[in-house]
């Protein structure tokens, strides 16, 4: 297939499954097109296990996707660009604290808790992950996905603080994730190498740090020229090149691209729309933003169902899915817990902030992608299948139920 034909075809099984869901499933966006995308997987799968269907054409569709680039080397800058713009600047500053915390520190307190039950459990059920295994799966499934968790926070009634906190930390935790993954899957392919947790800090840093900078600049560029213009529809392609070529410029200069884009997002949505938008440019650049925001997420939901084609979960392999389930949970609250009870009297938290940030930090697209970006470990499809199922059941049920959970714990109010 051509590269037009393979955008199509997905563009046209999107546009479907957007339909289907309008008038059967009625379920949030994001969550109806994973379960549609799952019912395709599921129909071709049960096709083929009778011999009606021949898979191998509908998996090598699926594989020529390839869904990491795809999603880090593509969507991901816009869908993180666009979650940015909507972030309130003088609300991150009142509350940069402890977003900083639940994005750096509890990412990888997480990583080693989540990383370090499975390891001690997978024994026991006759799997052999090395530790170092292990850990790179903590390391993949342990950042929340901004694009589930914006998602649900449109639809759940909350404080503003809570929400600041939960969607702001959602956008910026991706970069130390992906930067302390990529350390160990270092540490696995290369064992004779000695790398120090100095070394790690320091790497964090600097794509850390470094991503902040280079989208600061890039806002800061961005905003000279709307400044300097006033036609929306210049401004709104100028902003798409700032997102499109900015993360390729942060990719080259090896810092954290993800959260470039953030930070640019938050010079644009703040700065930009105060400086250099008129009000019918802030209108049609939100409309527009909302609704590339809208079709790139049903694409990427879809394209996470698919992956169910590719994904081969065997019955032996389940219990450590559930296993990696409750393992995410256990790590996620008490990474959570420890920033949270040093700043509980600093932001007034109330008991039920740190089950509100556990339930409501879903995980998505980004940790199938690293986890189908891994080399051909010995459980690699073990890792996979325990990834898979941890992000079903983030999307499905944690998805679904979040605005209940909020509303029995603090009553749609940060207590």
């Amino acid at each position: 297939m051509t590269v037009f034909q393979t955008i199509a075809l997905l563009l046209t099984i999107t546009a479907a499954g957007a339909c289907f869901n309008y008038r059967i499933l009625k379920l949030h966006a994001s969550v109806g097109m994973m379960i549609y995308a799952m019912l395709i997987s599921l129909g071709a799968i049960l096709l083929n296990h009778f011999g009606i269907l021949d898979l191998s054409s509908a998996t090598a569709f699926v594989s020529s996707l390839n869904f990491p680039n795809i999603l880090l080397h593509g969507l991901l800058s816009f869908l993180l660009f666009a979650g940015a713009l909507n972030i309130h600047l003088g609300d991150l500053k009142k509350h940069r604290a402890i977003v900083a915390l639940l994005a750096t520190v509890s990412v990888v307190i997480a990583t080693f808790i989540t990383g370090s039950l499975v390891w001690l459990t997978a024994d026991r059920l006759g799997f052999n992950i090395p530790y170092i295994d292990a850990l790179m799966f903590g390391a993949l499934i342990s950042p929340t996905d901004p694009v589930a968790v914006m998602g649900i926070l449109k639809e759940t009634k909350m404080s503003a603080d809570l929400r600041t906190k939960i969607g702001s930390e959602s956008l910026l935790n991706d970069g130390v994730g992906v930067v302390t993954f990529l350390a160990l899957l270092g540490i696995a392919e290369h064992p004779h190498l000695s790398i120090s947790a100095a070394q790690i800090a320091v790497l964090t840093v600097w794509e850390g740090c470094g991503g902040i900078l280079m989208g600061l600049a890039l806002g800061w560029i961005g905003l000279q020229i709307l400044r300097a213009i006033d036609d929306y529809k210049v401004e709104v392609l100028v902003t798409l090149a700032l997102c499109a070529g900015g993360y390729c410029i942060s990719e080259i200069a090896n810092v954290s691209a993800p959260i470039s884009m953030v930070a640019t997002g938050l010079v644009i949505g703040n700065q930009g729309r105060i400086l250099g938008m008129s009000s019918r440019t802030r209108r049609h650049l939100d409309m527009f933003w909302e609704l590339l925001d809208e079709i790139l997420n049903a694409i990427l939901f879809m394209l996470m169902g698919l992956e169910m084609i590719v994904i081969t979960i065997t019955p032996s392999e389940m219990p450590m899915g559930l296993v990696a389930i409750a393992a995410v949970l256990i790590g996620r609250y008490i990474s959570v817990m420890i920033p949270v009870s040093m700043m509980r009297k600093r932001y007034g938290f109330g008991s039920g902030t740190a089950t509100l940030l556990t339930w409501g930090g879903l995980r998505g697209g980004i940790s199938i992608a690293l986890a189908l970006s891994l080399p051909n470990l010995a459980d690699k499809n073990l890792l996979l299948a325990m990834t898979y199922v941890t992000v079903v059941f983030s999307v499905l049920v944690q998805g679904t139920t979040f605005h209940r959970v909020a509303r029995a714990v603090v009553g749609g109010k940060e207590d």
